[in-house]
C-alpha cells in the first residue's frame, strides 16, 4: 500500500527525532550559515543552541514556556524563546559546526522533559564531543534525571551544566511549573541537582536560569542570587517575555528599572563587590541601596557588562551563550544586551537604576561628575 503525503509528512517527522536530530535556534542558524539574516548592531550568537526533539515532545506543561504541554500546535510547530526551531541532523550540525566563525565558542545541549532524554542527551554530547572541539554544556532536566546521570554527562564529554529553576520562591516555582499547572517538576529535587552537579563538575560549572517579573520582589530575587554563589552557582538572568498562547500571554514584561537593579544586584553578588546583608530594600522588598558608593555604582554602570546576556563561557573567558534578543525585541533599550552596550545605552540605564533607586539624585549631575 502507498502512503500519502500525510502519512509521508508523519514517517519523516517520527524519522527525525533526536538523539539523531535536533532543533536549533534560528540566531544560530545564522551564525552557522545555515539560513541567512542579519541581526540588530551587528550581534552574534556565539554559542550553538540545540534542543533535543521528538515529535510528542515535553511532558511538562510550564505556564510561560512555548513548549508547554498544553501550548496549541505539534512540538515540531512550537516555538521556543520567540524564535523558530527548524530540526537539523546532527550530522549536518557536527559539519556546521566545524566550519563555524570564529566567535562560535560554544554547544549547549537543552533538553526537555522525556522520558527518552536523558540517554539521547547523553549520546549527543559523546557524538559532538568526538566530532567537534567546542566546549559543551547541557541545560539539563532535573526530574527525570539521577546522580548518575550527571557522571555520565561528564564522561561524555560536557564540561558545564544549567538548570532552569527559574523562579525566585518555592511557592512560585510550585505554582508556574508544579501543582499550580499540572506539572511534574519539584522545588527540592532541582535544589539537590544542582547540589549534585556542583559536586561533579565543580564550583562555577553549572549555572541557574532565573526568570525576572513572575511575581518576586527583588529582595526575593537577590537572597536566590545569593544562596547560588555561595554554593558555587551561577546565575544567569532572564526577564519573563510572554509566548504567544502560552498559558501567560498577555502578561507584561517587568519595568525596566526593576530588571536593571536586578541585574546589577547579580553582579555585585557574584563579583563579591558587596554581600546580600550589605544591600538595603524598601518597603515593597526594592533595592533601595547595593551596599556600594553611588561613585562605585556609577563607573560599573558605565562598564555595561552588568546588563549583558549571562551564561556559559567560552574559552576565550566570555559569556559564549548570549542568546540575541531571546527575551526583548532589538531596541536601544534591552533586557539583556548580547553586545557591550554603547554610552547612550548605559546613559539609559544609569538614569534608570539612579532615578528609580535613589530619588536624591533624581536631578543627574553632569556625565563628567561620574
Amino acid at each position: 500500500m502507498r502512503m500519502n503525503e500525510k502519512q509521508k509528512t508523519f514517517s519523516t517527522m517520527t524519522k527525525q527525532q533526536s538523539p539523531h536530530y535536533a532543533k536549533m535556534s534560528h540566531a544560530t542558524a545564522i551564525s552557522l550559515g545555515l539560513t541567512r539574516g542579519r541581526m540588530y548592531r551587528g550581534a552574534v550568537n556565539r554559542c550553538v543552541n540545540l534542543l533535543v526533539h521528538y515529535p510528542e515532545g515535553c511532558s511538562a506543561n510550564c505556564a510561560y514556556c512555548g513548549l508547554a504541554k498544553k501550548r496549541p500546535g505539534t512540538y515540531r510547530e512550537k516555538s521556543f524563546i520567540h524564535v523558530e526551531w527548524p530540526v537539523v541532523s546532527m550530522d549536518r550540525i557536527a559539519v556546521a559546526i566545524n566550519a563555524a566563525p570564529p566567535y562560535v565558542k560554544r554547544t549547549c545541549i537543552s533538553m526537555i522533559t522525556n522520558g527518552k532524554c536523558t540517554d539521547d542527551a547523553i549520546h549527543m554530547t559523546k557524538s559532538l564531543k568526538a566530532d567537534t572541539t567546542l566546549p559543551i554544556s547541557v541545560l539539563i532536566s532535573p526530574t527525570i534525571m539521577k546522580t548518575g546521570d550527571l557522571k555520565a554527562l561528564r564522561n561524555a564529554g560536557a564540561d558545564k551544566i544549567g538548570v532552569a529553576i527559574d523562579l525566585a520562591t518555592e511557592d512560585l516555582f510550585s505554582l508556574y511549573r508544579g501543582k499550580g499547572v499540572s506539572g511534574p517538576h519539584k522545588w527540592e529535587k532541582y535544589w539537590e541537582t544542582m547540589a549534585s552537579g556542583v559536586g561533579i563538575f565543580g564550583r562555577g560549572n553549572v549555572g541557574a536560569h532565573l526568570m525576572v517579573g513572575m511575581g518576586e520582589t527583588e529582595q526575593q530575587m537577590t537572597a536566590l542570587m545569593a544562596r547560588l554563589r555561595k554554593m558555587g552557582v551561577l546565575s544567569h538572568l532572564f526577564s519573563f517575555f510572554a509566548e504567544e498562547e502560552s498559558a501567560l500571554t498577555g502578561k507584561t514584561q517587568p519595568p525596566w528599572p526593576t530588571y536593571l537593579r536586578v541585574q546589577l544586584a547579580r553582579y555585585i553578588v557574584e563579583e563579591e563587590l558587596a554581600g546580600f546583608d550589605d544591600m538595603q530594600f524598601d518597603s515593597e522588598g526594592r533595592i533601595a541601596g547595593f551596599g556600594l558608593s553611588d561613585e562605585q555604582i556609577s563607573e560599573i554602570i558605565r562598564s555595561g557588562i552588568p546588563f549583558m546576556t549571562t551564561g556559559c563561557l567560552g574559552d576565550d573567558g566570555k559569556v559564549a551563550c548570549n542568546r540575541p534578543f531571546g527575551n526583548c525585541l532589538p531596541d536601544v533599550k534591552q533586557w539583556n544586551y548580547p553586545y557591550e552596550p554603547n554610552d547612550e545605552e548605559t546613559g539609559l540605564i544609569r538614569q534608570q537604576i539612579f532615578e528609580q533607586a535613589w530619588p536624591r539624585l533624581k536631578c543627574m549631575p553632569d556625565e563628567k561628575t561620574f
